[in-house]
């Protein structure tokens, strides 16, 4: 029997809906059966106890666990904030999730002698120096957590100045150097192309933004790759934006057959954050996943 290893972003509006789906028999929910695993945002469940941490327990008794984190800026000069580790270190001991995962961004900083978190996910120069801050800061997680972590590579708005490497290159040296994975954010990749951010001398410039994202694809070592995400964006016009509020556009599907190929039976996560529709239309999302990845399943 063949293992696609599908799994959903369990948001707030699902919650009740999909632990009381686990009551009924197998047969008449088979959408729910075909799910692996469930993937929350970590930073919705710190503190000790409360009704959040409850339902996440109750998750874990039916699905593995992933917790994907926004907070620990792993890109940031000044270093992690210590009560957000502490947190994430508790929450982990408490649920035991099967992977950890966070953004290769910045987002804490000096303001007028303050350390301050801007609330967003802000894109890093791809130099050896901001590589050595990242690598520390994510050695430094794995550490205090006893594994390692996974970390996504971002959409970007900007390109930063200062730049000595590709996006790729520099994502393979970090997991290289800290023994890290990487979570390939496939629609990611896309927005970036459509926006004109990625920032590879090995894509032609006249390329298609999907042929720049397979060559993007290809230039990771498949090796490091821990886990995929799908979400949909939209475009604004003059510029497109990872919003994750609607299906996986065709192109990011396309992109993902070609990731797959190149990776392999990667863990894969349907996400969708923002005008959050039904349940079964994201079970939909996670059941066209499911049919492209069987054939590289075992």
């Amino acid at each position: 029997m063949v293992h696609s290893n599908i799994g959903i972003g369990w948001r707030h509006p699902h919650y009740q809906e999909l632990l009381e789906r686990q009551s009924l028999p197998q047969d008449a929910t088979p959408d729910i059966a075909g799910i692996d695993f469930l993937e929350v945002h970590s930073e919705n469940f710190f503190g000790a106890g409360g009704a959040a941490l409850a339902v996440l327990r109750e998750g874990r008794e039916h699905y593995p666990i992933s917790l994907h984190g926004v907070g620990l800026a792993l890109g940031s000069a000044v270093g992690l904030d210590a009560w957000h580790l502490d947190q994430l270190a508790t929450l982990v001991a408490h649920i035991d999730p099967i992977r950890v995962s966070d953004h290769a961004c910045f987002a804490r900083g000096n303001y007028y002698n303050q350390t301050i978190h801007a609330a967003d996910l802000l894109p890093v120069p791809f130099s050896n120096e901001a590589l050595n801050v990242m690598c520390a800061n994510v050695q430094q997680v794995q550490d205090r957590l006893k594994r390692s972590i996974a970390v996504e590579n971002l959409s970007a708005y900007v390109v930063c100045d200062g730049s000595e490497m590709s996006e790729t290159a520099f994502l393979n040296a970090l997991a290289q150097r800290t023994g890290c994975q990487l979570l390939i954010d496939v629609n990611n990749i896309y927005v970036n192309a459509l926006n004109d951010r990625i920032n590879d001398p090995i894509n032609a410039l006249n390329a298609t933004p999907l042929a720049q994202c397979t060559a993007w694809v290809d230039a990771i070592n498949p090796a490091y790759v821990a886990e995929i995400h799908l979400a949909g964006h939209i475009d604004c016009g003059d510029i497109v934006i990872d919003d994750h509020g609607s299906p996986v556009k065709p192109p990011v599907w396309t992109l993902y057959r070609h990731a797959i190929q190149c990776f392999g039976n990667i863990p894969t996560l349907i996400e969708w954050d923002t005008d959050i529709p039904t349940l079964d239309v994201l079970l939909t999302e996670a059941a066209k996943a499911r049919s492209f990845a069987r054939p590289y399943a075992p």
